[in-house]
């Protein structure tokens, strides 16, 4: 497990509630370090709101450019804190990745580790088993626009909703090809194409022609207001769904819902047709500033995100391993209020790193005295 080129990876803890659960997950790639003896290498950057309002740092362009040149993988917290009211570090910071390293690919799993966080009448965990892939790159996103006689009561503001053939052939591409590779059996594509003629035309079209050319994989569309209705309907019927940049924001907020809130959720931004290109991890949460500090948040997104993370290197094996840890503190309630337990932040990390010491015995060149 140990074998292979090292690969580094740049942590930044962010905002809020942000370096807590980073914090924990940062610990658990230190365990994989140590006792699995895994090649990787952790770099910690000082980015966020304390940096900025400190000396004015965003994300400077040495580091954006050293990210991308020297990293394997980016494990970012998250971002947004009320004494920086327009947010302008945390644009920079995650649209300079995502859009600055072209990860089109958002990735988000909609996975339920515990029956009992699920919150549909007569369903159970293994009625819901969601990959989302969200355009990450296009769409309203983009920030074209602007406002016109601002203030007045004749203000005019207008955001452009921005569609590329290349951007929206690539992302359905990606969806399909991930069911082939891991066994999945149907995609749905989401858009607004009856209200949104141009734009979603062109998604539509395109998805007709790509899925001619997955024909072992059943495909579907539907518009997105119809997916919303059919998730809380049936969510087993979906197994991979890929949609655009403002309706995937939407959706999987719906999915964590059915997945035990926020707290639960992890997820991933990768150019998937470069599997080399470096890569960013966050969870799906937000900073929650008034939750800073007290010990209460929930760190297993940030553990689940370090998850897909070790498994995007290439030890798969890993995020399974980390995924049946967290389900078995959710079944014993050894996790955080949100999700029924009564751990603070920390005790609950620690947990679940001690079942996967446990797990993976010794550190790599010990012995065990017994």
């Amino acid at each position: 497990m140990a074998a292979g080129k090292r690969k580094k990876i740049a942590i930044i803890g962010g905002d809020g509630i942000g370096p807590s659960v980073t914090a924990e997950a940062k610990l658990l790639l230190e365990l994989y370090q140590e006792r699995a003896g895994l090649p990787i290498d952790l770099w910690e950057l000082d980015l966020g709101a304390d940096r900025y309002l400190r000396d004015g740092t965003t994300f400077p362009n040495q580091i954006q450019v050293a990210i991308q040149r020297e990293c394997s993988a980016v494990l970012l917290g998250a971002l947004g804190d009320p004494r920086v009211p327009n947010l302008e570090h945390a644009r920079d910071i995650l649209f300079g990745m995502r859009f600055g390293y072209d990860l089109y690919a958002n990735v988000r799993p909609v996975r339920v580790l515990s029956d009992r966080l699920v919150p549909l009448k007569g369903r159970t965990a293994k009625d819901i088993d969601i990959v989302v892939f969200r355009e990450n790159t296009e769409g309203i996103y983009v920030g074209v626009g602007g406002q016109f006689k601002r203030g007045t009561a004749d203000e005019v503001a207008i955001n452009e909703d921005i569609n590329t053939r290349k951007g929206v052939e690539r992302i359905i591409r990606a969806a399909f090809d991930y069911a082939r590779a891991n066994g999945r059996t149907r995609v749905t594509m989401a858009d607004k194409s009856n209200a949104m003629r141009h734009a979603h035309e062109l998604w539509l079209r395109v998805f007709q022609e790509v899925r001619a050319q997955y024909p072992e994989i059943q495909s579907n569309h539907v518009y997105v207001d119809a997916l919303c209705l059919y998730l809380i309907q049936d969510p087993s019927q979906f197994q991979v769904i890929v949609t655009n940049n403002l309706f995937g924001d939407i959706v999987t907020d719906l999915g964590a819902a059915l997945q035990g809130g926020l707290g639960m959720a992890a997820s991933a931004n990768v150019h998937a047709s470069d599997p080399a290109r470096v890569a960013l991890f966050e969870p799906v949460h937000g900073s929650a500033p008034p939750l800073a500090g007290k010990d209460v948040a929930n760190p297993f997104a940030a553990m689940l995100t370090a998850g897909l993370l070790l498994a995007h290197l290439g030890w798969p094996e890993e995020e399974r391993r980390i995924e049946r840890c967290v389900s078995r503190a959710l079944d014993q309630g050894m996790c955080t209020v949100d999700v029924g337990g009564t751990l603070g932040t920390r005790a609950a990390g620690a947990w679940v790193r001690e079942q996967i010491a446990a797990e993976l015995g010794p550190a790599v060149g010990t012995s065990d005295p017994g």
